[in-house]
């Protein structure tokens, strides 16, 4: 079947993102409420409003903490009955939120390398890997801990589905339309590219949230994701 596009709803207040959905229609129900909006914004509310009237909601937190409070904090989420949230793909945290999330059908996401950093920027942080080799390493952690997927570039998802299997979700940022600029994403990909990868999901903020016409933009991604199978 051809990939999920979740449109990720990075504004500062819940009536903009609201004003956003209402603007997407039927075009999308799948949607990614991140920090900005989350805390700025009154999106747990937002969040809690669309999961009652139908839609798909993604919680992009990426927890990372102690065992005990990554394992109550992902059960508070998964009782919202939201679709997906993230987490920081080291092991412990992993290990934890399998713990939270179990009993439920909350999707948990590890985060391996952020798409906004390239090789220099994983050697600033002090990791003596590059970032290939660190989603490589995070995919296989991730797999043993028995998450339901990974967050990676689309740049590193055929690598991430041969270490990960096939039933794991592969959810990708860094989506870009041919011809687009980057913006501050340094790893991106077209979406018939990312979903011909291994990507099953595909997040999509600015070329859909601020673009003239969004639901126009949505329908344009969704054609160019018809007709490629998930691995």
């Amino acid at each position: 079947m051809a990939g999920t596009l979740i449109v990720a709803l990075d504004f500062d207040s819940r009536a903009e993102a609201a004003a956003l959905v209402a603007a997407l229609g039927d075009s999308v129900d799948f949607f990614k409420i991140g920090y900005q909006l989350f805390y700025g914004g009154d999106g747990f509310a937002l969040g809690r409003e669309l999961i009652a009237a139908g839609k798909r909601v993604f919680f992009d937190l990426k927890l990372l903490d102690i065992d005990n409070t990554v394992e109550k904090g992902v059960a508070a989420i998964a009782r919202t009955g939201a679709t997906m949230l993230t987490i920081h793909a080291y092991p412990q945290c992993m290990r934890a939120a399998v713990r939270g999330a179990a009993g439920s059908d909350l999707t948990l996401l590890g985060v391996s390398v952020l798409t906004s950093m390239d090789d220099s920027d994983v050697a600033e942080a002090g990791f003596a890997r590059d970032t290939a080799g660190l989603v490589a390493l995070r995919a296989g952690q991730a797999k043993a801990a028995g998450i339901g997927g990974l967050v990676c570039s689309p740049r590193e998802a055929e690598m991430v589905r041969a270490i990960a299997g096939p039933d794991i979700a592969i959810v990708t940022p860094g989506i870009r339309p041919a011809g687009s600029a980057a913006g501050d994403q340094k790893r991106v990909m077209g979406p018939a590219q990312a979903l011909a990868a291994g990507a099953t999901h595909l997040v999509v903020g600015r070329p859909i949230t601020a673009a003239p016409d969004p639901a126009a933009a949505a329908r344009e991604f969704l054609a160019q994701m018809q007709g490629h199978a998930i691995v």
